[in-house]
């Protein structure tokens, strides 16, 4: 369960390699509209420092093994991306948008290529796509969904944002009628970089054309055993991070259309860390830890942080059970509450990861770790420096 460290952790590298733009001082953005519940939230315009990453995913037959380790290391990614900061100190948001291709359950006209999920901060979304894929088949046209991903996603234009796209398959990347130097060519002149991972011998990768799919975007090529399992070392810390996850649930506090759905997806979301491995759900349990996990648009004490958040615009019918017929300085007693509940856990959480960060580096073997990764992390943190990008 490897390679999604190594899917979604590439895009760490391309974050340290692509652009200084992300990483230089800008002026603030006006204040957004007030939030209310009712109203359709409309996509917000994308900040000076926003990552966004396209993964497509080949899930055909052979590819159950890159499946589950997109499941298993999303949070790894996550929480490496919590710590990231900007020259100018600021934090830079992350968008991951999702695509599956070479599956023969998928349309042939659309070349066996499907938009899973467009570009969503929404970690728990992201996670329930990832747990919504299946392998079958088929025809992998890498040079078409590459192409795809560049004419469906809305990449934006501000030339601030560092845009990616991760493309992991085990068939010959010159495969089917779009020719990939021309889908490339593309998303080089939209100022979008594609990084290839290969699911197989690197050599092979090499001569299948998939080093030059990345090379000509500037890049970069990686070849990896998709089928590797990566050991999850147990630590004392484990149990009370996930006890500490369930308190952290009860502070949720849902409002508006989606709220009560959202809430199930969250719990379920967990369920499906949980039975993944329990080292993955004490990995997600940090990640909604951290800043990048936000639920403003269903959660209460999330959408009170915004600084023109009125609770007077919500609609009593609007608001959960527990809450309908208060006042609104009695809801805003009640958030309050759940607010210093939530800092006060996600603190212990946090605390508690520095522990078993510390306990995983002092007993874990040397070669538990493959040479690609340790590469990679190199390459991070030069590059990065290099970037004008630091890590806490």
């Amino acid at each position: 369960m490897k390679n999604t460290r190594q899917i979604l952790g590439i895009a760490l590298l391309s974050l340290a390699t692509v652009s200084t733009y992300g990483c230089m001082p800008k002026k603030e953005k006006q204040s957004q509209k007030p939030l209310i519940a009712h109203a359709i939230t409309k996509e917000k315009k994308d900040s000076n420092n926003t990552v966004k990453i396209a993964l497509l995913l080949d899930t055909s037959n052979s590819m159950d093994g890159l499946i589950n380790q997109a499941k298993a290391q999303l949070w790894d990614i996550v929480n490496k991306f919590t710590h990231a900061k900007c020259g100018n100190d600021s934090r830079p948001n992350l968008q991951i948008a999702l695509y599956q291709y070479g599956n023969d359950g998928l349309s042939a006209r659309e070349g066996y290529i499907q938009q899973v999920l467009g570009f969503s901060d929404d970690l728990d979304e992201i996670s329930e796509k990832l747990f919504s894929l299946t392998t079958n088949g088929g025809e992998e046209f890498c040079g078409e969904v590459i192409h795809t991903s560049l004419k469906q996603l809305e990449w934006g234009k501000n030339p601030d944002n560092l845009k990616m796209i991760f493309i992991a398959g085990n068939e010959p990347f010159t495969q089917g009628k779009l020719n990939y130097k021309d889908a490339v060519a593309n998303a080089k002149e939209k100022d979008i970089v594609v990084n290839t991972i290969f699911c197989g011998d690197y050599q092979q990768g090499i001569n299948t054309d998939w080093k030059k799919g990345a090379t000509l975007t500037g890049g970069e090529y990686m070849a990896i055993n998709h089928n590797r399992q990566v050991v999850h070392i147990d630590t004392p810390y484990d149990k009370v991070i996930i006890e500490l996850n369930s308190k952290l649930n009860k502070t949720y506090v849902s409002y508006g259309s989606m709220g009560q759905a959202k809430m199930r997806m969250q719990s379920k979301q967990d369920a499906n860390a949980m039975q993944m491995e329990e080292g993955v759900a004490v990995k997600r349990a940090v990640s909604k830890s951290s800043r990048l996990y936000n639920n403003k648009k269903w959660d209460l004490v999330d959408a009170a942080d915004d600084a023109e958040f009125d609770v007077s615009e919500i609609k009593d019918e609007e608001l959960p059970e527990e809450l309908r017929g208060k006042s609104a300085k009695e809801i805003e007693i009640h958030i309050s509450n759940k607010k210093t509940e939530r800092n006060r856990i996600q603190k212990e959480i946090q605390e508690l990861n520095k522990k078993r960060e510390a306990y995983i580096a002092k007993n874990q073997k040397e070669d538990s770790k493959g040479e690609l990764e340790n590469a990679m992390i190199q390459a991070i943190t030069r590059q990065a420096e290099n970037k004008n990008y630091k890590w806490e």
